[in-house]
């Protein structure tokens, strides 16, 4: 009986003991060479739902004068009895300097309660050189260069030959465009008589001819009568050139009242007895006509048209394929002139890489 209750007893203290709160601190290496690294695994084991606070190091940073933490990363938590986990934060650390370090212990913060670790110790050892043997290292060597490698020139030299054949493109091109020589047409503005203007020039003419006197009535009362039919022709857009005089009156009735027009018709009946009836005139009816036509003009003539004329090119159609052949061609010039600029700085950029 005595026992069976000292061995409950020994039970229960070793569960007691598992299941205190306590932190642990391993390293997997106590000695490595200047500037290998050693590994610090640190482990706290406490209630599944405690709160842990592992020390917190920036990378660097000196756990011990000489002694840099590098990085450190946590573990994967396992689980113990009686509700307990273990929970462990790895450490990197690394030292330049040949020498014995202490690390001092490691406080981790459970529930804001501190536990400590217990301290370790690290040995940092140099590789022994023999320095009286100096013809066993390897000298300086000199400066090598890498071996020349199609595959890494080949992107450069297709491009520089696609460029070359787009300059030679784009050259042809120019000869094209120079050799079809340029259009030049201009828009002209001119200044034009109007219809009365052009009508009282020409009856100035007459007067100045002295026709009003001559013998030649034919010859007058033609002239007179031509330019009275090309100012009705212009001024009301009807052919009166091609006309009789009793069409053109009837034309111009429709346009014009009986009374005015009673003058210029006795004008073109007079006109017509002396060319086709050889009919003779007085020097005064003569001038009687030409005061009625000169009336006529002047009630009838339109003084706010434009005196002023665009007179636009027209330009066949072997002219218009010539310019659309032109723009074709500048087009060309421009975009392969683009492409082949891209293609030189891309071709130079990958030289530079190569080289460099």
């Amino acid at each position: 009986m005595k026992k069976c209750l000292l061995l409950i007893a020994l039970i229960a203290s070793v569960l007691s003991v598992k299941a205190q709160v306590s932190v642990e601190a391993v390293i997997d290496s106590i000695q490595i060479f200047v500037g290998q690294q050693a590994h610090v695994t640190l482990t706290a084991h406490a209630k599944e739902n405690a709160k842990i606070e592992f020390p917190q190091f920036k990378p660097t940073e000196y756990i011990t004068p000489g002694v840099e933490v590098l990085a450190r990363h946590e573990l994967d938590t396992k689980q113990q009895d009686n509700g307990f986990v273990a929970r462990s934060m790895v450490y990197t650390l690394t030292s330049f300097d040949d020498t014995l370090y202490y690390l001092p212990p490691m406080t981790v913060k459970i529930d804001g309660k501190a536990y400590k670790s217990k301290s370790l110790a690290l040995k940092v050892l140099t590789i022994e050189v023999d320095t009286t043997n100096v013809e066993q290292f390897f000298g300086p060597k000199d400066v090598q260069d890498n071996p020349f490698q199609w595959s890494d020139w080949s992107l450069s030299f297709w491009l520089s030959v696609i460029l070359l054949v787009l300059l030679a493109l784009c050259y042809y091109l120019y000869l094209r465009l120079r050799d079809n020589k340029p259009i030049i047409s201009r828009i002209r503005i001119v200044k034009r008589l109007l219809p009365h203007q052009k009508a009282m020039k020409e009856i100035e003419q007459i007067k100045a001819d002295k026709m009003v006197a001559s013998e030649n009535s034919k010859e007058y009362y033609t002239k007179l009568t031509d330019t009275l039919r090309k100012y009705i022709e212009e001024r009301y857009g009807f052919n009166a050139m091609e006309m009789t005089s009793s069409e053109i009156i009837e034309k111009l009735m429709a346009v014009q009242d009986e009374k005015a027009l009673s003058e210029l018709r006795h004008l073109f009946l007079t006109a017509d007895l002396v060319k086709f009836a050889k009919y003779s005139t007085l020097i005064n009816e003569n001038d009687q006509n030409l005061v009625n036509a000169i009336a006529f003009i002047d009630q009838t003539k339109q003084e706010n048209e434009p005196v002023e004329e665009v007179v636009k090119p027209q330009l066949s159609e072997e002219d218009q394929r010539s310019q659309k052949a032109r723009r074709v061609l500048k087009i060309a010039i421009a975009a392969v002139s683009i492409v082949c600029v891209l293609l030189f700085a891309y071709v130079l950029f990958t030289l530079y890489q190569l080289l460099y």
